[in-house]
């Protein structure tokens, strides 16, 4: 696999060429104008959108470029999202070999694996201006995307920091409300990488007093978009995130170290901040319009501060917005279900699809298909979603039987509504809820509900006959089917 863009450039080149970019030439203002704009084009899954000239900077604003299922896959070098989840899947069955023969068929496999990791170079584009001083956030088109929003927001950063006690680097997304020309909030959400690093840096500043109260942030703002893919991907804990960028890519990330903290960042991005967090200082971040649909409200969250900025000399600022479904998100979102569906299967194979609908918003439905094998199978497969990595937010999950197309809604409700005895197949817990559900009982900590849309077993105390489905024979169906153009009703 040849991936075909080295830069955020490349891509926005491509995607032209593709019909699959608009450029707006008209002056738009960041404030508001973009984002309304934004969402109209992508209710209607239109192209993606560069602004070239937004209102008060000189920065071109580039947006909407997840948003469809082909833009997704193009995104990441591919046809179909489908072709990352094969390359997954392929690797899942690597087993170890027994022989010498086995052993050396082995190497070219191991050899591909080797060259995902991370490469660090001397420099790169993103360096080509570095400003110590004199700079201010405010030269960015950073959106202010709906009326009731806290401020100005960051929403496609890719935030690089590092374990204090490990070492071990995360790269995450998380928006950064801007404060002032050199600070902004920091949306470290308490069971994300970020949050856990900065508590493992207080922990360790509470064992020595004399310890520095600082965590060094980096965040860089537009890539290549295997990279930002990358950044939103749930991954096993021990993965580093440019590791899995690489795979997509087919080759390694190259990585430049950063001009004022020791933090890597991409070479080919487009804007990096370099920075710090202070480790003693929390401020009110937020309302914020959230992908849920609803503002999510202000709370207390730690505060980045910005003391280097580095950039390309044309650097493109490249942002999101979220809100009501569908947005871009939403596509970002179905290619994480698609291409993480193997992993899922390698815990749980009985699992034959998985799929989150977009009114949903990732966390709130889950849709499962089973080949249900014993009583009780589906509430197994239930919590075993509840205690599988960020699956734990899932509040509801409807488990029906193998062979129904989650997709077709319509289907999916009747079947389910037909199947279940409401006190027998709801199944209720308690747990960790995702920090923007707002119904929960308390922040963090809610219930979830199970539905059991099964076929019921005799096992499960359905002694009564299950009825068959209203079905036409074949026969009677392929003799209509010959017949219909003869009868002059409506064939839509």
């Amino acid at each position: 696999m040849s991936y075909p863009y080295t830069s955020l450039s490349d891509f926005v080149s491509f995607l032209e060429g593709e019909q699959e970019l608009r450029r707006i030439a008209v002056e738009v203002d960041p404030i508001l104008e973009i984002a309304e704009i934004t969402d109209r084009v992508s209710k209607r899954a239109g192209p993606a959108l560069l602004f070239e000239h937004p209102k008060g900077s000189r920065y071109p604003v580039l947006i909407n470029v997840f948003g469809t299922h082909r833009r997704m896959a193009l995104s990441l070098g591919v046809e179909s999202v489908a072709e990352v989840a094969l390359r997954i899947e392929e690797l899942l069955e690597i087993k170890p070999p027994s022989g010498v023969l086995g052993k050396l068929k082995m190497l070219p496999k191991l050899a591909e694996l080797g060259s995902m990791a991370p490469k660090i170079v001397k420099g790169g584009p993103c360096q080509e201006i570095v400003r110590t001083d004199g700079f201010s956030l405010f030269d960015y088109p950073i959106l202010k995307c709906w009326p009731e929003d806290g401020g100005r927001y960051i929403t496609l950063p890719l935030v690089f920091s590092k374990n204090p006690v490990s070492g071990k680097r995360n790269c995450g997304m998380y928006r950064m409300q801007v404060y002032d020309e050199t600070t902004t909030g920091m949306h470290w959400q308490v069971h994300k990488h970020g949050a856990q690093h900065f508590r493992e840096a207080r922990a360790q500043g509470q064992k020595d007093p004399d310890a520095r109260r600082r965590m060094e942030v980096a965040a860089a703002i537009g890539s290549d978009p295997a990279i930002s893919f990358a950044a939103i991907a749930p991954l096993p804990d021990d993965l580093d995130e440019m590791m899995f960028a690489g795979f997509i890519r087919g080759t390694p990330v190259e990585m430049v170290r950063c001009k004022t903290v020791d933090l890597e960042v991409p070479a080919n991005a487009e804007i990096v901040l370099e920075g710090y967090v202070d480790l003693d200082e929390l401020r009110t971040e937020g309302p914020f319009g959230d992908h849920t649909g609803y503002y999510s409200l202000a709370d207390p969250y730690p505060v980045f501060h910005v003391t280097c900025v580095t950039e390309r000399r044309s650097a493109i600022y490249q942002t999101i917005i979220v809100g009501k479904p569908p947005q871009e998100d939403c596509f970002m979102g179905s290619a994480v279900e698609r291409i993480f569906l193997p992993l899922i299967r390698k815990q749980l194979p009985e699992i034959e699809d998985l799929h989150m609908p977009f009114e949903g918003v990732f966390h709130n439905l889950v849709l499962v298909s089973l080949k249900k094998r014993y009583p009780g199978h589906a509430r197994k497969i239930m919590h075993a979603i509840w205690g599988m990595g960020q699956a734990m937010f899932s509040k509801c999950i409807v488990v029906l039987d193998s062979g129904n197309d989650l997709r077709d809604y319509g289907k999916v409700v009747w079947r389910a509504l037909n199947n279940i005895d409401p006190e027998r197949d709801i199944q209720f817990t308690l747990g960790p809820v995702d920090s923007l559900e707002h119904a929960s009982r308390l922040p963090n900590f809610g219930s979830k509900m199970g539905i059991d849309a099964t076929r019921k077993w005799p096992e499960e105390g359905f002694t009564r006959p299950w009825p068959n489905e209203i079905e036409m024979t074949p026969e009677v169906k392929k003799r209509i089917d010959e017949l219909w153009p003869q009868l002059g009703l409506n064939t839509n």
